[in-house]
């Protein structure tokens, strides 16, 4: 159950900071108003600009893979649902990191996701 839970916390950890490095590089490059091909071409070029893009992706690969492995070793009715605390991850990282406001039922959302994820954790095999 090591390589698990390893696996499980890189998924958690670096799919989150990746994500947030993601968001925090587009709030950089601005809000997405034009749709057109040539526009979103220009709004990619400004992405790749931007360093933390690139580390965000960089992270999310390590989760993807991580998460390859994992499922490897486990069954998806365990993995996909272990995985779910990244929203926990992902809203602590949003308000801390990104500074964002994060509503009383927000929160109420999480603790059930946790309370979700207990769940299956403790019915596992």
């Amino acid at each position: 159950m090591l390589w698990e839970t390893v696996l499980f916390g890189l998924i958690i950890v670096a799919g989150t900071v990746g994500e947030l490095c993601v968001a925090r590089a587009m709030k950089k490059v601005g809000e997405v108003t034009d749709f057109r091909p040539v526009a979103l071409i220009r709004v990619i070029l400004s992405a790749l600009q931007v360093g933390w893009m690139w580390l965000g992706v960089a992270l999310m690969a390590v989760a993807f893979f991580a998460l390859l492995g994992a499922l490897s070793l486990e069954n998806v009715s365990l993995v996909v649902p272990v995985t779910a605390l990244s929203y926990v991850a992902g809203t602590l990282g949003g308000k801390i990191f990104l500074g964002e406001k994060v509503s009383s039922k927000r929160w109420a959302g999480v603790a059930l996701v946790c309370i979700g994820v207990t769940l299956v954790f403790i019915g596992r095999k």
